[in-house]
């Protein structure tokens, strides 16, 4: 039997270009961002129109989704925050050319066991800043939002930022699919119940963790998308 060559080495990936993420320039840490978050939450609760997703159905997000998860004024609230945070003279929902836009204004019940970290970017065709409000008061400090940065062989370490003429990390990276030890925690920012954590769109980042059994206990958020 001749002998096989030996494996192929996965393709090296690009390497991003760097920044360090930086409060006031590239994220942002609004606490006490409503002035009762604690109705939205019950009203959250009280929601019987949930999407699915993994592991209760074959999509690939996890947990639950119901839109919208601020009314107008608590969202125009939001806006005035970001605006004043950014200096942006005004925000919108991009809408993509095919009519779609990203889950704008939605909330997100997601547990223990139903994801893990999952650094990416969001698209910067349709968002140049992106926020999480955190909802639930009982879940852990640990359940935040964490940016990430990539983690290259030999202990080297690569950036951590999209740019043109790429739109998310798919696009620069060339792949969907990575290994799990392609990126590695740069920022820690903790969950706060009633804190809206705004950031750069085109930084990569996650979800820190997760946490919950019920939906009473679970993580918590409402997720928002603007161009600007």
């Amino acid at each position: 039997m001749p002998p096989q060559p030996p494996p192929r080495s996965p393709a090296a990936l690009p390497v991003l270009p760097y920044r360090k993420p930086t409060e006031g320039r590239d994220y942002w840490v609004l606490d006490d961002a409503l002035p009762d978050a604690g109705a939205v939450r019950e009203r959250c609760l009280a929601k019987e129109d949930w999407a699915e997703g993994y592991p209760y159905t074959s999509e690939t997000w996890p947990g639950l989704r119901a839109m919208p998860g601020l009314e107008t004024g608590e969202l125009a609230r939001v806006e005035r925050l970001v605006k004043r945070a950014t200096g942006a003279k005004e925000l919108w929902v991009q809408r993509a050319p095919g009519g779609g836009t990203l889950n704008h204004n939605c909330v997100q019940v997601v547990g223990e066991g139903e994801s893990e970290p999952r650094p990416h970017t969001d698209s910067r065709a349709l968002c140049r800043y992106a926020a999480v409000l955190y909802l639930n008061p009982a879940v852990p400090k640990s359940c935040g939002t964490s940016f990430y940065r990539q983690s290259l062989p030999g202990g080297r370490l690569g950036g951590n930022l999209v740019q043109a003429p790429h739109n998310n990390l798919v696009d620069a990276l060339g792949t969907r699919f990575v290994a799990p030890d392609t990126f590695e925690e740069d920022v820690r920012v903790p969950h706060r119940a009633n804190r809206l954590l705004l950031y750069n769109a085109n930084l990569v980042h996650s979800a820190t963790a997760y946490t919950g059994r019920t939906l009473a206990e679970k993580r918590m958020t409402a997720v928002f998308f603007w161009m600007a």
